[in-house]
């Protein structure tokens, strides 16, 4: 009966802290852009607070999550019209807001009149840096985790149910 509380106790945390998804709809993409401050206050904290956050970033340069996206797109027009993950949204590309010119999904060019969106200013073009240590990449990598947890979610709620008919049917065979 305990390992039913702790479960529905995690269950519970996990939907409120993943209540929120951070996104929005971008007008003529196929994919969505993520805000920090679309997140619980917890979950933001957590992911962004900086020794942890430099962490997550230092494993994103070395992943190939949006080398991957630069070899998938062959047009500016297949880009802009696919679903892209949160994380390649937030990490691999500059925010729609800045303007950039669209050469491949990964390398885009400044415009003359950037807006004044700080993670505008921080977006390179190097490979090893891209949008990392940009707002809209915590974003992604908060949307990311938002589904795995509610993935885990779906896990634990069949688990419960589960441990809970089990249970149920053990006592009554007492």
């Amino acid at each position: 009966m305990a390992a039913l509380i702790v479960v529905l106790i995690l269950l519970i945390f996990a939907f409120v802290v993943t209540r929120h998804d951070g996104s929005y709809i971008v007008p003529g993409r196929g994919y969505k852009e993520y805000r920090v401050e679309g997140y619980s206050s917890w979950l933001r904290n957590y992911v962004t607070e900086s020794e942890n956050w430099s962490k997550v970033r230092s494993c994103l340069a070395q992943t190939d999550v949006c080398t991957e996206l630069g070899q998938e797109y062959s047009s500016a027009d297949q880009f802009f019209s696919d679903h892209i993950s949160p994380l390649q949204s937030g990490c691999c590309k500059p925010p729609t807001i800045c303007g950039f010119t669209y050469i491949n999904p990964t390398f885009w060019v400044n415009p003359a009149n950037p807006t004044s969106d700080t993670d505008c200013l921080v977006w390179s073009n190097d490979q090893h840096q891209l949008c990392y240590e940009c707002k809209a990449c915590q974003a992604g990598v908060l949307g990311n985790l938002r589904q795995e947890w509610r993935k885990a979610n779906i896990a634990l709620i069949i688990t419960g149910c589960g441990s809970y008919m089990c249970l149920h049917n053990w006592l009554q065979c007492i």
